[in-house]
């Protein structure tokens, strides 16, 4: 089985990250002048649905307000451009910040003889070693193997679903760091939804109190902005240990590290960490 970052990934998982990748329709951001100048047909940026692996894979939250006009290619529409309007195209997607559009001296040594510096992915390129290397860019790996027995076994008081949980991938995007830390605190369905605040508010309420220590199991770090509200969430399993899912993208995977790993990784300009002790 192919394993990402220390984390074992079922073959139809892998389907479905190959599909998010390189999907057989692809969309492009413009604005109103590049889509006449491509000589492309578009729509409003306002009026498309996207799903949520759509938004994440294309990072679309980063991409520029000016590019409000959205052309879908076919895979054989895409092909048929040729290479040097295929190379603009791509530059202009560049320019806007929009995800997905790798860069062929970071798979040089995988995928030798790619023809362009920047290209998009079709599924004869993605080879389990690119996958591998696509979804786990950047992100330290899981150190579920190293957590001891006797640390499990402490931590499924507070944290009864905290083993089943750690290294793994959600299937979907959504799935952020408070319903991580719900569904490891039993919440049973909590890990795989998009939680809002209001409900991990409620959760704190009611299953927490303030304090707690890292070297013990079940205490919530809890990262707040400046204005209060919580920003990101991860628990700790005990022994210097911890568990958090870093993003609701679905490259974004429940991973065990030594805690005060984890604390320089979620540590974000601006964010102040505090603790809560689970009952």
């Amino acid at each position: 089985m192919m394993r990402v970052l220390n984390i074992p990934v079922p073959d139809e998982l892998q389907a479905l990250w190959r599909g998010w990748l390189a999907p057989p329709r692809l969309l492009f951001f413009l604005t109103g002048e590049e889509a006449t100048e491509f000589d492309l047909p578009t729509v409003s940026r306002k009026a498309v649905g996207l799903t949520p692996e759509e938004r994440d894979t294309n990072a679309v939250w980063g991409i520029a307000a000016g590019a409000d006009r959205v052309a879908w290619l076919e895979l054989a529409e895409w092909q048929g451009l040729g290479p040097r309007r295929q190379r603009e195209l791509l530059s202009v997607q560049v320019r806007h910040k929009r995800g997905n559009i790798p860069r062929r001296r970071d798979f040089a040594d995988l995928l030798p003889g790619l023809p362009q510096a920047r290209f998009l992915w079709t599924p004869e390129l993605l080879t389990d070693a690119v996958l591998e290397r696509v979804v786990g860019a950047g992100d330290p790996p899981c150190q579920k193997p190293q957590v001891p027995e006797g640390v499990w076994e402490a931590a499924s008081a507070r944290l009864p679903r905290v083993r089943e949980l750690a290294a793994t991938f959600a299937s979907h995007s959504g799935a952020n760091c408070f319903g991580a830390v719900m569904g490891a605190a039993g919440m049973a369905g909590a890990e795989n939804e998009w939680m809002q605040r209001e409900p991990f508010e409620a959760f704190l309420e009611e299953r927490t109190r303030p304090g707690g220590n890292d070297d013990q199991p079940g205490t919530v770090l809890l990262w707040c902005s400046a204005d209060g509200l919580a920003q990101h969430a991860a628990v700790t399993l005990g022994e210097g240990w911890a568990v958090q899912k870093a993003s609701q993208v679905w490259t974004s995977p429940r991973v065990v590290l030594a805690a005060d790993d984890l604390k320089r990784a979620a540590r974000q300009w601006g964010n102040r960490l505090s603790r809560r002790r689970l009952r």
